[in-house]
Parts: C-alpha cells; structure tokens; sequence
C-alpha cells in the first residue's frame, strides 16, 4: 500500500478536527445555530478548507453515521449462524445498544438525535433512509424469518421491518430522555423481544 504524503496526512487531520469540532459546537449551541463559518474558525482553517471536505454542515453528520453503519457491518459475521431469525434480530440489537452506550456515549448520540429534529425529515434523511446498512442488515434478517416461516407470512417483509426499526429508535429516544433510569442494552432486548413474538408464525 502506498505511503500518504504528509500534505495528505494533514488533509485527513483537516477532515477529523472539522467533524469532531462540528459535533462538538451541534451540541453546545444547537444545529441551527452553528454555521459552517463557525465551524471552519474552530478549527483555524477557512470556509474553502471546510467544502474541500464537506459539502454541508449536514454533511458531517453524515460522515459520522458512515462510521456507525460500518460498525454494524462489521459486527454481523460474529453473530452466530445457526440462531433464528428472531435470536439474530436480538443479538445485532444488544450489540448495537451496546456499541452506543459504551463507545460512542450517551451524549453524543443526544447530539445527533436531538439536533436530527432541527433537520427536514424526508426519504434521504440519515435516520430514516432505508439504504443505510443498519435498516438493510435488520431487512435481511426479516426476509430470512420470513422463508423459514418464522414470522406471520400476511406482513411483509417491509412491514415487518418498520415494526422491528421502531423499536430500535424508540429505545434511543427513551434512552436520552430518561438516561440512566435506563440501560438501553436491557431496554432493547425486552422491547424487540414483545413485538417479535407478537410477530411469530402461528402455523
């Protein structure tokens, strides 16, 4: 693999200082309250620097959930194969809560959620968008319950997914509102596990 050059290294630390730098002042003031000129001058680089890298302030949240997503990826293979669909379902969950609670903190993700509210929610946006990994990864394991006849055969594979989805974001939601009366790792598992047998095949 070929060596950066150092101007390429520093390209890199640019890129990382102005997403941490960006999350940090979304925080601290709000989204609509931070613009791209703030972030830039955090960060001692010009508004040029920050669109070589970024097209938008929303761009670095984003990137951010880019990062989270090849997580979840990279967390499938350890997941046992010969658990049911529903077992699967669960697991990736617990590691999720997990990876949220433990990794990337409980203020953090209260920095992306609250301020996702600030931010028009249509088809593209990063919470709902139904092609990032996260939602492929939960439909896979809904169409696999589905032919092993797992799951009721008169939902869809798309309905079912959305109950399972809601569930995930429910417990991150409760989890910022009532923080530590509440463990979300125990949280998920309790609520999937409800709607998941009222989702069971009755054949």
């Amino acid at each position: 693999m070929t060596d950066l050059t150092s101007r390429q290294i520093k390209a890199l630390e640019t890129k990382k200082n102005l997403l941490e730098k960006g999350l940090e002042l979304f925080h601290e003031k709000g989204f609509d309250n931070v613009t791209v000129e703030s972030i830039a001058k955090a960060c001692n680089v010009s508004k040029g620097a920050f669109y070589v890298h970024y097209s938008s302030k929303y761009d670095i949240f984003l990137e951010k959930f880019k990062d989270i997503d090849n997580f979840y990826l990279s967390f499938v293979p350890s997941i046992p194969t010969e658990l049911s669909a529903s077992e699967k379902i669960i697991h990736f969950y617990k590691g999720q809560m997990t990876y949220l609670r433990d990794i990337l903190g409980k203020d953090f993700i209260q920095t992306i959620y609250t301020s996702a509210l600030a931010l028009t929610i249509d088809d593209d946006h990063y919470l709902t968008n139904q092609n990032r990994q996260l939602y492929q990864i939960i439909h896979s394991f809904v169409v696999e319950g589905i032919e092993r006849n797992e799951f009721r055969q008169d939902f869809s594979a798309d309905y079912i997914s959305m109950l399972v989805t809601r569930c995930m974001r429910g417990t991150i939601y409760d989890w910022i509102i009532f923080r530590d009366r509440l463990d979300p790792v125990v949280e998920i598992q309790s609520m999937t596990s409800a709607v998941l047998d009222g989702l069971k095949s009755t054949n």
